[in-house]
């Protein structure tokens, strides 16, 4: 079988970091609950179940809900940078100067973040932070292959593999850094093939990248070109075809596509059931960056590929925990083979801090409650629906990307949703092409209907909702909505 071929080839590659001596190991640190004790069974993590609701409670809306100083108010309206220096805290007479006046507040409703669950403000993701940092402060400080990994992270990666369908799991402080590090990994496998010190082009990885990949995908590729081990092929956005044409005309033996599986600025899905069956037919591996599938999408919230029926059809997922986990983190879910190389290979794994405990504590409650209060889930969805119906705007997914081309409309339009208490930024280049500046809107389960409807018309009074561009590529999401 045309897959098994990878795991010969990862096999070989740790052969080789083995016979070199240089294969990295994990060391979990164990933590236990009661420091006082020395009783066997102390020594065993205890964790508490983490408490699940049913329904929409007041602390879901404060994940939406934000104060900003008036002064810096002020200043995005005028779009002068802040320094951040603004009081942002509603100090006492004792927390502030003497001469100075108390700070005014506007409070403001996010529709620009990436909490879609409203986990950031969940009592029981809370409550596990505040456990773990009672009971072991910020934990031991250091890199995950120094002193960083404890049984704490260890219990989060077994969650999230499980999550994902996948053999093992590897946490990564940040999103970012594990897109990078996964890229490094995959251009040290061509070296560590090569049968002499540089690759020949037979030897080379090919890796096939969609054309508006995250930063994080394209800055990792960039990486692992240096190591000349690998040769990029860009295809067109959510272009099978070109993918296929690309492929079909590629001599090189080991080839990897890489895709986004819920492109952040565009709020469009990648085709994830014509790209499995491209890897059925080409051999593949299938690599996605599933940041913003991740507990939104599939019954269980496992994800994008979850969603499509496809979580077989791929290899390695690359998630974070920073968005509808609603904490902090990247993980990789992968095999075994794929794990170890990742971490003896992946620069942006091996010399970052890891995760504090809390924050993988946290991530750990985070994940069970997503799981469990499927209603988050459901809401989100309702919100997708509810939004097309105010709007007659087909969107696909809680990312609502509106095209308003020039930079001064979508500022003059953002400045508006400021004015009507609504925190939504307007992306401008680098982020995007020129002339495709945009608001970017994303909608949570901690938002209500009657938000929908007063963004809406803040929205109508500043474009023309029916003449601004949007991305509707995902027919097959259709029948969701």
């Amino acid at each position: 079988m045309e897959m098994s071929k990878w795991d010969n080839w990862v096999g070989e590659a740790l052969s080789k970091l083995e016979s070199l001596k240089v294969i990295r190991s994990l060391r979990p640190i164990h933590l236990h609950n009661n420091l006082s004790s020395s009783k066997p069974q102390d020594f065993e993590l205890k964790v508490d179940e983490p408490q699940v609701f049913d329904g929409l409670r007041q602390w879901d809306r404060d994940s939406v809900h934000v104060d900003i100083a008036e002064s810096t108010f002020q200043k995005w309206l005028q779009d002068i940078p802040s320094s951040g220096d603004d009081h942002v805290l509603r100090g006492t007479g004792a927390d502030r100067e003497a001469d100075t006046p108390p700070q005014k507040f506007r409070k403001l409703l996010i529709f620009s973040g990436n909490d879609y669950l409203g986990l950031s403000s969940h009592p029981s993701v809370g409550k596990a932070s505040a456990k773990a940092a009672e009971e072991h402060g910020m934990g031991p400080r250091g890199s995950a292959l120094i002193c960083g990994y404890t049984n704490y992270h260890r219990r989060l990666e077994t969650c999230l593999a499980e999550l994902k369908k996948k053999e093992d799991c590897l946490l990564c402080p940040t999103g970012f850094s594990a897109n990078m590090a996964v890229m490094t990994a995959i251009g040290s496998l061509g070296s560590l093939l090569a049968a002499g010190a540089k690759c020949t082009s037979d030897e080379k990885i090919a890796i096939f990248s969609d054309a508006l990949n995250h930063a994080s995908i394209i800055d990792g590729i960039r990486l692992a070109e240096r190591q000349q081990s690998i040769q990029l092929f860009v295809y067109k956005h959510c272009d099978v075809s070109h993918l296929n044409e690309l492929l079909l005309s590629c001599k090189m033996k080991k080839r990897i596509v890489v895709t986004d599986s819920l492109f952040s600025m565009d709020g469009d899905f990648a085709p994830m059931a014509e790209l499995a069956m491209l890897r059925n037919k080409h051999g593949f591996l299938l690599v996605i960056d599933d940041a913003h599938g991740t507990f939104v999408c599939g019954k269980n919230g496992g994800g994008v590929a979850e969603e499509f029926n496809c979580e077989r059809d791929v290899d390695i997922c690359v998630g974070t925990l920073s968005k509808a986990a609603g904490c902090h983190g990247g993980f990789i879910a992968c095999s075994k083979r794929w794990k170890q190389l990742v971490q003896s290979r992946g620069r942006a794994f091996i010399f970052s801090t890891s995760t504090p405990v809390p924050v993988a504590a946290a991530a750990s409650a985070a994940v069970f409650v997503a799981k469990k209060e499927n209603w988050r889930r459901v809401a989100v969805w309702n919100r997708v629906r509810d939004f097309h119906a105010l709007t007659g705007i087909p969107i696909t997914s809680p990312i609502i990307s509106l095209i308003v081309g020039s930079e001064e409309k979508a500022l003059q339009a953002s400045r508006h949703l400021l004015k009507s208490g609504f925190h939504i930024t307007a992306i401008r280049p680098p982020t995007v092409p020129p002339n495709s500046c945009r608001l970017r809107i994303t909608l949570s389960a901690a938002h209500t209907m009657d938000d929908l409807i007063k963004l809406t018309s803040a929205l109508s009074q500043c474009i023309d909702l029916q003449k601004s561009g949007f991305y509707y590529t995902n027919a097959s999401l259709s029948a969701k909505l």
